[in-house]
């Protein structure tokens, strides 16, 4: 099932073979939970218009992507939308796209 996810943008690792985006997410009941998301490869996100200088820790977005299969606070990210509304496909065109 997709999930749509906001939260505070802990760390943003950009390594091969896959990117990771950590997020601190509020719980419902004040305390944060982080979330980890696996994006696509560095290059297809920069391809995407991703940079580094586009989203600091500290950031609100919101991670739309899907779970993972167990019930960890993992997913699969497939957009990114930062607080401006601006909107990151996170696979490059070889990878399927937006």
């Amino acid at each position: 099932d997709a999930i749509s996810i906001e939260g505070k943008v802990v760390d943003v690792r950009l390594t091969n073979p896959h990117s990771h985006f950590f997020l601190d997410v509020d719980d419902g009941s004040g305390q944060l939970v982080r979330w980890k998301f696996e994006a696509g490869t560095p290059s297809g996100m920069l391809r995407n218009g991703y940079s580094p200088q586009v989203i600091k820790p500290g950031d609100t977005v919101t991670i739309k992507g899907f779970r993972a299969r167990n019930a960890s606070n993992n997913g699969m990210l497939r957009e990114l939308v930062t607080a401006d509304g601006t909107v990151f496909g996170m696979f490059g065109p070889q990878e399927g796209g937006r």
